[in-house]
């Protein structure tokens, strides 16, 4: 059982990657030193981390910011204008969550 439950404060630890990992899909480089709220617990080899924005990488900060971007346009194009005109001001300024699965044993207490 993992020692993780939800809303803990989390940082995914640095360590190598390894031919593993590789195979499993399991860790990356760009992962290291991230921070974030633990949102659920499916079990030791998966912990889903909602991450920080302000800890991603500028790389990182920017594919997901295009991401989301494309998301909501994508989102509007399928909108007809009277639903737009119903949407709140939270709804119009979405926000993707930026969420990685990670192994328990790869998180330490931020």
């Amino acid at each position: 059982m993992t020692k993780w439950k939800e809303n803990d404060r989390v940082r995914v630890v640095s360590r190598p990657v390894t031919p593993e990992d590789r195979k499993k899909n399991r860790y990356y480089d760009h992962m290291a030193g991230q921070v974030g709220t633990v949102q659920a617990v499916f079990g030791p080899e998966e912990v889903a981390v909602r991450i920080d924005p302000e800890s991603l990488s500028r790389v990182a900060a920017d594919v997901h910011k295009e991401a989301s971007r494309r998301m909501m346009e994508r989102f509007l194009s399928n909108t007809s204008e009277d639903q737009k005109g119903k949407l709140t001001p939270e709804e119009k300024d979405f926000k993707a969550n930026y969420v990685l699965l990670v192994r328990a044993e790869d998180l330490e207490k931020a």
